[in-house]
C-alpha cells in the first residue's frame, strides 16, 4: 500500500500542522494522486474548490519554494506512468462520477492490503459492550447500516444518529453500562456536533475512539484514536459514499471473526428468520 500515489503523497503530509484549508487540499490530491502532478495552481484550487493564493501558501506550509517546486517533487515520487490526467474528458458527467468511485474503491483496497488497521478496529468493537456507533446527518445512513449488521451478531449495539443535547447523556449511558469503544462515521460536510460528541467521549467517557472518515485529515483526526480514511465521491450534487460503506462492511468482518459466537447468533437469526417467515427468499 506504501507504494501507491495516494500513499506516497500521504506520507508528504503526515505530521504537519495543517489548516482547514490545508487539509481541503491535501484531501483533493489524495483523491486525485495520479493526476494532480500535472495539475496546475489554478487546477488544483478548483479541485479542491479553494483560492489559487490558497495553493500557492499550501505548497510553501509543505517547505517548498512555491507550487511548482512542490509539483516538481510530486512529478518524483508519483511516476508518470500512472498518471491519467485527461482520461475522464471521455465520459459524461454520469459515468465520471462512476469512475470517479471505482478510483475511490482502488485506493480503499490498496490501503486495506495492510490489514492490521482493520483487525485492530474490528478487536475494540468486538470487546465494547455495548457498542456505540455515531454517525449524523450524511454519515447518519452509514452508521444505521453498520449497525444493523452488527446487531445480528454483537450483543449491544446503540446507534447514535441524532444531535443534540442528549448525544452526550448517550455517551454516559452507554459507558455506565460498560462500553468501551465508539465506532464513528465522519462524513463531509463534517457536523461540529460530530467533533463534540468525540470529544466528550475520548476525554470525558473514556472510550476508545474508532473513526471511518472521508479523509486523515478530516476535523474529527485529532479526536480518534484509530482512523481509517474511505474517500467520498464528489462529481455529483450531492456526495457518494460507496467507499465508506465497504469499508463498514469489512469491519463488520473483522468484528465477527474477532467475536466467538458470531457465527452461531447468524445462525439462530436466520432460523428465527424461517420461523417467522420473514423473508421472500
Amino acid at each position: 500500500m506504501r507504494d501507491s500515489p495516494a500513499a506516497r503523497l500521504q506520507e508528504l503530509f503526515e505530521g504537519r500542522r495543517l489548516t482547514p484549508t490545508q487539509r481541503r487540499i491535501a484531501h483533493s490530491m489524495v483523491r486525485r494522486a495520479a493526476d494532480v502532478p500535472f495539475l496546475s495552481s489554478v487546477e488544483l484550487a478548483e479541485l479542491a474548490g479553494v483560492s489559487q493564493p490558497s495553493v500557492t501558501r499550501f505548497a510553501v506550509a509543505l517547505g517548498f519554494d512555491g507550487y511548482p517546486a512542490l509539483r516538481r517533487h510530486l512529478r518524483e515520487i508519483v511516476p508518470a506512468e500512472a498518471g491519467v490526467a485527461g482520461e475522464s474528458e471521455t465520459y459524461n458527467e454520469y459515468q465520471q462520477a462512476v469512475h470517479g468511485e471505482i478510483e475511490n474503491l482502488r485506493q480503499l483496497a490498496e490501503l486495506l492490503a495492510d490489514p492490521v488497521p482493520v483487525e485492530r478496529a474490528g478487536r475494540l468493537l468486538a470487546a465494547s459492550r455495548p457498542l456505540p456507533v455515531l454517525g449524523l446527518r450524511a454519515a447518519s445512513s452509514q452508521a444505521k447500516g453498520f449497525a444493523y449488521f452488527a446487531a445480528k451478531v454483537h450483543p449491544d449495539v446503540r446507534t447514535l444518529d441524532e444531535g443534540g443535547t442528549m448525544l452526550a447523556d448517550r455517551i454516559d449511558a452507554a459507558r455506565r453500562a460498560g462500553a468501551s469503544a465508539l465506532l464513528c462515521f465522519a462524513l463531509p460536510r463534517h457536523p461540529k456536533e460530530v467533533v463534540e460528541a468525540l470529544e466528550y467521549a475520548r476525554g470525558r467517557a473514556g472510550l476508545t475512539v474508532v473513526t471511518v472518515a472521508d479523509s486523515a485529515f478530516a476535523p474529527v483526526a485529532a479526536h480518534s484514536d484509530l482512523l481509517i480514511p474511505a474517500a467520498v465521491g464528489t462529481g455529483l450534487a450531492f456526495d457518494t459514499a460507496c467507499a465508506p460503506m465497504l469499508l463498514g462492511r469489512v469491519l463488520l468482518e473483522a468484528m465477527c471473526d474477532a467475536l466467538p459466537d458470531a457465527q452461531a447468533r447468524l445462525e439462530a437469526f436466520d432460523a428465527s428468520a424461517v420461523a417467522r417467515g420473514l423473508f421472500l427468499d
